[in-house]
């Protein structure tokens, strides 16, 4: 169990993560910011259930968020593994 996270991380653009109050793969809180390289259409999607209660994720031009409230975790060990790289999944 972890109080708080930050993490921050380069991938087309600059993230920042905070993830407030985790245990097991759940977290009570999590934001992102971001600032992308590549500009992109505004919107907004609000998603409720499947692996959450609430995660709203919103975009315009380069700046994003996304935000989550009682949801999975997001996966660090998988995002080391695979950044940098061009992957496939199954």
């Amino acid at each position: 169990m972890s109080l708080i996270k930050f993490k921050h991380r380069y991938d087309f653009g600059t993230e920042w993560y905070v993830q407030i109050l985790n245990i097991k793969r759940w977290s009570l809180f999590q934001f992102s910011v971001s600032w992308n390289d590549y500009p992109s259409w505004p919107f907004i999607q609000i998603q409720s259930g499947g692996n959450g209660l609430l995660s709203i994720l919103f975009w315009a031009y380069k700046f994003g968020f996304d935000l989550d409230l009682l949801g999975r975790t997001w996966n660090w060990d998988y995002m080391g593994k695979v950044d940098g790289k061009e992957t496939e999944l199954d």
